[in-house]
């Protein structure tokens, strides 16, 4: 049986729990329409709750988002290792503890009249309000955290907070119903205490909150902001505020550094944890230093507006789950498209997440270009010299291998790659496009009885190669093409008594009898209208088919899931699955692993297909059931 006070009172709503909110927000509106603006913003105690709340969530999604932007705080990090799934879904619920205060507040508001209509401004309010933060709030916490650590608190209450191996912003909120009421009662000793006096102010309330939230998110960061030269001129400033260094001691060794945010009291207490100073200096003097070089890096790209709201430093929920299409992403567009501009003027390709596999570092770099912009004739040479800089700029830092994604490797962009190996011979880091993983992934999604199939992009590089191995199994292969030159060209590599398989059709109508389809070519509803009933559409197409026929399965991109040793992965890549990576990423994997030399660029060598294949199953890559109902 769980201790009492762990559970909220409100899991049952789920994303419900912000109707909670509905009362003030009633209310709130109520005053907003029958009184003056002025008079609403200083005597209406419903409106400032909710903007007070709405405010501290924003504080929280702020200090998130900088740690999570790793291009700016990769070398300011802390604790290295990634936030994983777990991690996240543990502190889904972080924002919890702003519902319990705001109806704490608000019941307050309501039974003591002297929190009302107070002034904007009170000079000795701010004062009083200080003093007791440091003479009641800040021993009171210090006392209490000590308390949270015994043995029956910490295993019954605290174990929570302390379970989140990497501190973030949310894990400030991470902890349970008990220890926030304890919270409730430390934050708001000085807001009530100043008010008790006489001398209570709308700023003082708004700016003691928030800055008591800034403050905990600053510990929470693991991202080292604070300079050691700030405490080398002012070596007293050390003892009145904490870092975020000093605050992941505390979450790594746990028995030292217990106070809110000022050292005094730790030192007065003697659990002032020796090492403080030094690591704070050392991580400090290594900020803006190059840090590991990665070995392995996917170079990925933007596909849209939409889904470029899809990495963790914009919203780290958001991107843990697969992409799909939220009505609020709809709100972000503005800012999507300021960022577009921005980064199509003046942004190189830039590190977005990263994760760790069998003591080798993996990061995501993304190029900054758009979709669309890949379709643009006069923005081409301006995309293969990001590639090309990206390229080098891993070249110089080590890294073993570079997997270019979707895009990024287009044939008519720069021949798969083959542009930059043949301008650069010298390169050390090995160029992949990770092509012949995809075909191996939708070859091995095809049944072993089947006899013939429907290709649209049929004399592509991955076309083309699933042909010949196709036809090497003696599938009869209805390759969509108007070029009879390109087919027969493809047809002629074809073992003799193998090219009778390969067939060249123009029109969509010659697969009206056919139930697998591979789609390399991006088609429209009325085109997949000719696929019979029940017939599956396999696809390698960026972006991928709308799902439109109800009587037909659909395949998703081809993708493989990322060995079980995988840590500190907490981000899905675009809409695959929590794990899953596509294809040409899974391929630049198995390339590190395998500790091959070659460059894979270019035309597809069909004879590896079986060899890629395997090494994935080898190292602990497994192929994801894609085929859906729509």
């Amino acid at each position: 049986m769980a201790a009492p006070l762990t559970a909220w009172p409100w899991e049952f709503l789920g994303s419900y729990k912000y109707l909670l909110f509905g009362p003030l927000i009633g209310k709130a509106l109520y005053s907003i329409i029958h009184e003056d603006p002025l008079k609403v913003l200083m005597n209406s105690w419903c409106l400032n709750i909710l903007i007070i709340c709405a405010l501290r969530g924003l504080v929280h999604q702020l200090w998130s988002s900088y740690t999570n932007m790793l291009f700016l705080t990769r070398t300011r990090r802390i604790l290295q290792q990634g936030v994983d799934f777990k991690q996240i879904d543990k502190e889904w619920d972080w924002d919890n503890f702003i519902i319990l205060q705001g109806l704490i507040a608000s019941t307050a508001c309501y039974l003591l009249p002297f929190l009302q209509n107070l002034p904007l401004w009170n000079t000795i309010g701010f004062i009083s309000t200080l003093v007791l933060h440091v003479g009641v709030s800040e021993p009171l916490y210090y006392w209490m955290h000590r308390r949270f650590h015994g043995n029956y608190f910490f295993e019954n209450y605290h174990s929570l907070h302390h379970s989140s191996p990497v501190p973030q912003p949310f894990t400030a909120g991470s902890v349970t119903l008990l220890e926030h009421l304890v919270l409730s009662a430390i934050v708001g000793i000085p807001v009530l205490g100043s008010t008790l006096m006489g001398c209570g102010s709308i700023f003082v309330i708004y700016g003691y909150v928030l800055v008591f939230d800034f403050l905990r998110c600053l510990g929470h960061s693991n991202v080292e902001v604070i300079s050691h030269k700030l405490f080398e001129k002012a070596p007293f400033l050390r003892y009145l505020l904490y870092t975020p260094t000093y605050h992941s001691l505390h979450h790594t060794e746990m028995d030292t550094n217990f106070c809110l945010f000022m050292p005094l009291f730790d030192a007065v207490g003697k659990t002032l944890n020796s090492k403080s100073w030094g690591l704070h200096k050392e991580i400090s003097l290594n900020a803006g230093q190059n840090g590991r070089a990665p070995d392995f890096v996917f170079l990925a790209h933007v596909v849209d507006l939409s889904s470029a709201m899809h990495v963790p430093f914009v919203l780290r929920s958001f991107s843990s789950l697969p992409f799909t299409m939220r009505f609020f992403v709809v709100g972000f567009w503005p800012g999507s498209i300021t960022a577009m501009l921005a980064m199509w003027a003046w942004a190189k390709a830039f590190l977005i997440t990263f994760y760790n596999l069998r003591g080798r570092l993996h990061q995501t770099w993304a190029v900054p270009r758009y979709g669309f912009q890949y379709f643009l004739p006069f923005a081409l040479d301006g995309i293969n010299k990001q590639i090309e800089q990206a390229i080098l700029r891993a070249d110089k830092m080590g890294v073993k291998v570079i997997s270019l994604a979707a895009l990024n490797k287009n044939e008519g962009l720069n021949g798969g790659g083959t542009l930059f190996v043949n301008k650069h011979p010298d390169l050390r880091v090995r160029v992949v496009h990770g092509n012949t993983l995809t075909a191996a992934v939708i070859l091995n999604e095809i049944p072993k009885d089947v006899e013939e199939v429907f290709l649209s992009g049929a004399t592509s590089k991955l076309g083309r190669a699933i042909a010949l191995y196709l036809c090497r199994r003696k599938v009869r292969v209805l390759m969509l093409t108007l070029s009879a030159e390109r087919f027969q060209k493809i047809q002629k590599e074809a073992p003799a008594d193998c090219q009778h398989y390969l067939v060249q059709v123009t029109k969509y109508q010659a697969a009206r009898n056919c139930k697998a389809w591979i789609v390399g070519k991006w088609i429209t509803p009325r085109e997949q209208r000719w696929a019979p009933s029940g017939a599956h559409f396999h696809q390698f197409v960026v972006p991928p088919i709308f799902h439109f026929r109800r009587d037909c399965t659909y395949g998703d991109l081809a993708a493989m899931r990322l060995p079980d040793d995988v840590q500190g992965l907490g981000s899905c890549e675009y809409s695959m699955d929590r794990g899953v990576v596509h294809a040409c990423h899974a391929g630049g994997v198995v390339h590190l692993l395998e500790g091959w030399t070659h460059h894979e660029v270019g035309a597809l060598d069909v004879d590896r297909i079986d060899v890629v294949w395997k090494a994935a199953l080898k190292h602990g890559l497994k192929p994801v059931s894609s085929s859906k109902v729509n």
